[in-house]
């Protein structure tokens, strides 16, 4: 089999590390599969062909090279790997044990805007592989707490080092708004006026950076490098990525968009599908689960599993997450199933591909990378056994950026590592 072919595995310091000749293949032809390249219409028996990491040819008539590694995909279906566009994947290992989570920033007064997310990243991470072997190529980290939380990141999933993982950074700002802000006590109107304070003020800073230097402005609401790192959400070259639940603050954080002019992402969103014409007319897009209907929370009475789907109707600019437990952590890999039960509610099968695809990559600014099966983008490709929002299809080949990555993850190291009983074990009976 060429995953077993290809890949070359070791185990080093409890951690996995995997190592696969495909990634250095100068050319690899995915041939005679159903692709389904997003940004245009299915093609039966079609070629993705790649060449140095990026897609250079997709179609039923590719001529394919002589020397190209050869994936036969017949019967198989071909899509852009998945993007999981809400996780801590890399950054929390053990919620539970504090040093191996680094999701969070002290911040000042629940301000972290300067925070940078990704530059905690734990390359080694025993939870990337079931991830990237569920067909999830790529993943946005977030900062979480406080009012606002931090800058987030696109990752690709491949083994190396954060450099070489980094797709894009920052992506968006991070806040959160209402009873999805952690520990948030103080009043809605409250966080309101913080926020609509603090978008002022950096307009100010932006304008009088020289007078802050010479002490000559009033305090403002944030310290400087947060300022700073908030310059480019008011100057509208960066999303302001919100998370909120309930209808009333998805209102407000609308409106303090509009007046702050700001591009505002809706994440979370348990009651979102209530004013999903008005997300729709301003054209902003919902980043939302599937799985959990469960109130945890006042915010979140109305939530439903057919959200994506009412949104979708709408018109809105829908992204599918996990919502259930874990799923931004050591279940990132269910994004697939997510999907699934979207479909199931409603949601149309091609919409559910594009939410967990070209959408969250549109939404963050790397669409000209990932997100799509089309020439010039980087070649991250799943070959799926059939229907990957089916619950038992499996992905038979991930490749990021061109190359085949392989690596058991640690759920398959211990099953192999109990199939074998000790030397000394008896069965009962024997």
């Amino acid at each position: 089999m060429m995953r077993e072919r290809l890949a070359r595995v070791t185990i080093a310091l409890g951690f996995i590390v995997a190592t696969s000749t495909a990634g250095y293949a100068q050319t690899v032809a995915i041939t005679g599969g159903k692709v389904y390249p997003v940004s245009g219409p299915v093609i039966e028996n079609g070629t993705v062909l790649v060449r140095d990491g990026k897609i250079v040819a997709v179609g039923a008539n590719v001529t394919v090279p002589n020397d190209a590694t050869r994936i036969d995909a017949t019967g198989k279906w071909v899509t852009p790997g998945l993007i999981n566009a809400l996780t801590s994947l890399g950054v929390a290992e053990i919620n539970a044990v504090q040093t191996t989570v680094d999701r969070s920033a002290r911040g000042d007064s629940g301000i972290a805007a300067s925070f940078p997310v990704w530059e905690g990243i734990n390359p080694a991470s025993t939870l990337f592989a079931p991830a990237r072997n569920d067909g999830v190529t790529s993943v946005v980290v977030v900062p979480t707490g406080g009012l606002i939380a931090g800058q987030a990141a696109v990752i690709d999933l491949v083994p190396g080092t954060l450099s070489d993982m980094l797709n894009k950074a920052p992506v968006a700002m991070v806040a959160q708004f209402g009873d999805a802000r952690d520990g948030g006590s103080n009043a809605r109107g409250e966080q309101y006026a913080r926020l609509k304070e603090i978008l002022e003020d950096t307009r100010t800073y932006a304008r009088r950076r020289s007078d802050f230097d010479r002490a000559q402005t009033r305090p403002f609401a944030a310290r400087r490098a947060d300022l700073e790192a908030l310059i480019p959400v008011v100057e509208g070259r960066l999303p302001l990525m919100v998370n909120v639940d309930q209808a009333s603050d998805i209102d407000a954080i609308m409106r303090l968009a509009n007046e702050q002019n700001v591009k505002l992402i809706v994440v979370g969103g348990a009651e979102s599908w209530k004013v999903a014409a008005r997300l729709a007319a301003a054209g902003i897009p919902v980043v939302v689960g599937s799985l959990n209907n469960i109130p945890q929370s006042f915010s979140t009475l109305g939530a439903r599993q057919d959200a994506a789907a009412l949104l979708q109707r709408a018109g809105a600019k829908v992204v599918l997450i996990g919502n259930g437990s874990g799923e931004e952590g050591f279940n990132v890999r269910n994004l697939k199933y997510d999907a699934g039960v979207a479909v199931a509610y409603g949601l149309p099968w091609e919409a559910a591909l594009r939410a967990v695809t070209l959408t969250p990559a549109e939404m963050l600014g790397v669409a000209n990378r990932i997100g799509s099966l089309q020439p010039g983008r980087d070649a991250n490709v799943v070959v799926w056994s059939g229907d990957p929002f089916e619950f038992t299809t499996r992905a038979e080949h991930v490749l990021i950026r061109g190359r085949e990555v392989v690596s058991p993850s640690r759920q398959d190291e211990l099953m192999q590592r109990y199939k074998s009983y000790p030397p000394a074990y008896r069965k009962p009976g024997n």
